[in-house]
């Protein structure tokens, strides 16, 4: 052995990608989840699992997803050879739920396992959006996706009127808009959500944010997102992604 020979790399850990489509999407209308709405001839939640069975730093997908709709993306998986997914499994009644869901499916694998989880209202994800969140999990245990606030936030409340008035200007340069992928190391997560699935007061509304209240000594590293990665939430939004996909020229991922 030469003199300058250091010891073997470690082994990248396993990378597991839960794509997320428990809900129902009430704000998008209608009586489908909006995971299954049309999206260039594609259900949305197609595109999201394109994208991850596309990426090279991802070993496995799961796809949680409402469970009276469960066959039917089996049926896209099985028809499109998406290899990469391993089960189509029942998302919980809430973003939490669902979450806490895909931790259980997870429960035989090591700590040090990586797991990337996904909104499937996110068809867009770009392939370095997902590897720049699997490279930061190199030396992080919890990163989350993230783009700056092109707008001004502000908070609001009632004012003496009832009429709802402006009570605070946060600065805009320390604001940013969550996005998804969002990445942990298993045993980080877990232990996040053994805390808050414990606490009776639990609201949350992303993953990151609950590693941040039960966690508060993790760090949650921020790695840049994109603004096509938008959130189909509303029926217009639905039009936008048919737009930027045409941009693309496809969809989300390349490859299965």
């Amino acid at each position: 052995m030469s003199a300058d020979s250091g010891p073997p790399p470690r082994p990248r850990p396993r990378v597991t990608a839960a794509v997320l489509a428990g809900g129902v999407g009430a704000r998008m209308g209608g009586t489908r989840p909006k995971q299954l709405l049309p999206l260039a001839g594609r259900p949305v939640v197609e595109h999201a699992i394109a994208a991850f069975c596309a990426a090279p730093e991802v070993d496995d997908v799961i796809v949680l997803m409402v469970a009276d709709h469960i066959p039917e993306v089996e049926k896209i998986v099985a028809h499109r050879e998406y290899r990469k997914v391993s089960r189509v499994l029942p998302g919980g009644a809430t973003r939490t739920a669902t979450s806490a869901a895909t931790l259980r499916a997870l429960e035989q694998a090591g700590d040090d396992e990586l797991v990337l989880l996904h909104d499937a209202a996110r068809p867009l994800v770009a392939p370095e959006v997902i590897r720049s969140c699997v490279e930061a999990l190199g030396t992080a245990d919890a990163v989350g996706v993230a783009v700056p606030s092109s707008d001004t936030v502000v908070e609001a409340g009632a004012g003496p009127s009832g009429a709802e008035v402006i009570q605070n200007v946060p600065p805009r340069a320390s604001l940013r808009r969550m996005q998804t992928p969002q990445g942990f190391r298993l045993g980080v997560i877990r232990r996040a959500y053994e805390l808050a699935l414990a606490d009776p007061d639990l609201v949350a509304t992303d993953d990151c944010g609950v590693v941040l209240r039960y966690l508060p000594e993790v760090p949650v590293r921020l790695v840049a997102g994109a603004e096509s990665n938008i959130k189909v939430t509303h029926p217009g939004d639905i039009d936008v992604a048919e737009a930027l996909l045409r941009l693309r020229g496809g969809t989300a991922g390349g490859t299965r």
